[in-house]
């Protein structure tokens, strides 16, 4: 028969799964009664965490119990449990804190100064939140800050039995409903979008992930042999320009169609990549900019087009053209004036 549990924390801390709040609500309806809380989150909301924690320590018994892969904010809003388990399958994450940053802008001197200043407090700030939570892990681990500092420096998935063994949890288990995490495509994704490290369970059958690393561990030979006597020929790289240029090789080594890499080539491959899809990023860029620069130049031809199909101005009412000369009404004057002059004589 499945445990029942009065809380059922899920999903991304702080979200309608893990909401502080709700947490809140439960517990004041269960005072005066042991209150039994699953979590099965990769994190999320440090603030949320830290109410949590807050709220269970407030109400003073709280059991916590582990399942899947947790991470982050959830191992957090554990630490105000009175009690803490762990499923012998699941998995336990620390890290040091971080924040959203992304700029994308044209700064001068005095806004890149600015920016500067920004960053060094937000800097400032997630030393303090660092400082904050390590000291929280060494009460419940019964360890120094410094030592829980380092272990978040280093980020890596931990498995139950050394969550157990750091003191991060007071019991594993292996009940029935606990099911073993499996790694899908969403999970790995959310991993991926905050630089989680990815932890070394089970793939998902035929998910994406499943068949990337498949693809990788065929490249790099990780997969044992399945011919009792392997066959071994060289392939040249004079047909593989780019990796040869990358790994500085004029062949490389097969055995039964596989090879292996060193980690110096895995890292100038990973290097090459990254150069890349560096250089891809900032042609989109320039071609975006350029695009909007022939628009604006568009719009201001446009604009003298209109300007040039526009009607002439009206003509001036005081200039009148008759169809006479102005010479012969010269000439009739200065005759009409030498018949007067010839008359009066």
């Amino acid at each position: 028969m499945s445990k029942s549990y009065n809380l059922y924390l899920r999903g991304y801390v702080g979200g309608a799964d893990f909401d502080a709040s709700y947490v809140s609500y439960i517990l004041s309806k269960n005072a005066n009664k042991s209150v039994e809380v699953l979590i099965d989150s990769l994190g999320g909301s440090l603030a949320t965490a830290l109410s949590v924690a807050s709220a269970f320590a407030d109400h003073g018994d709280v059991h916590a119990h582990f399942v899947g892969m947790n991470a982050s904010a959830a191992t957090i809003a554990s630490l105000g449990a009175k009690r803490i388990t762990m499923d012998a399958n699941a998995m336990y994450l620390v890290h040091k804190c971080s924040m959203a940053f992304f700029q994308w802008a044209s700064l001068n001197a005095d806004q890149l100064e600015q920016q500067i200043a920004q960053m060094e407090q937000t800097r400032t700030d997630l030393e303090k939140m660092d400082a904050n939570v390590a000291s929280m892990y060494a009460r419940k681990c019964k360890k120094t800050t410094a030592e829980m500092l380092a272990l978040m420096k280093v980020g890596g998935w931990l498995t139950a039995q050394e969550a157990l063994d750091w003191g991060f949890v007071d019991e594993l288990t292996s009940a029935k409903e606990d099911a073993a995490p499996v790694l899908t495509d969403k999970v790995a994704a959310s991993m991926a979008s905050v630089g989680m490290p990815i932890p070394n369970v089970p793939i998902e059958q035929n998910s994406a992930w499943e068949k990337l690393c498949s693809a990788i561990s065929s490249l790099l030979g990780t997969k044992t042999p399945s011919a009792k006597q392997p066959t071994q020929n060289t392939i040249e790289m004079k047909n593989l320009v780019l990796l040869a240029s990358v790994l500085a090789l004029d062949a490389i080594t097969l055995q039964d169609g596989k090879c292996s890499l060193t980690e110096e080539q895995l890292s100038a491959i990973e290097a090459r990549l990254k150069e890349l899809t560096d250089a891809q990023t900032a042609a989109a860029s320039a071609a975006e900019q350029h695009t909007a620069t022939i628009a604006e130049k568009d719009a201001k031809i446009a604009s003298l087009q209109a300007l040039l199909e526009q009607k002439p101005a009206a003509a001036g009412s005081q200039v009148v053209d008759d169809g006479k000369s102005t010479t012969d009404d010269f000439i009739a004057s200065v005759n009409a004036a030498n018949e007067l002059m010839a008359q009066l004589s």
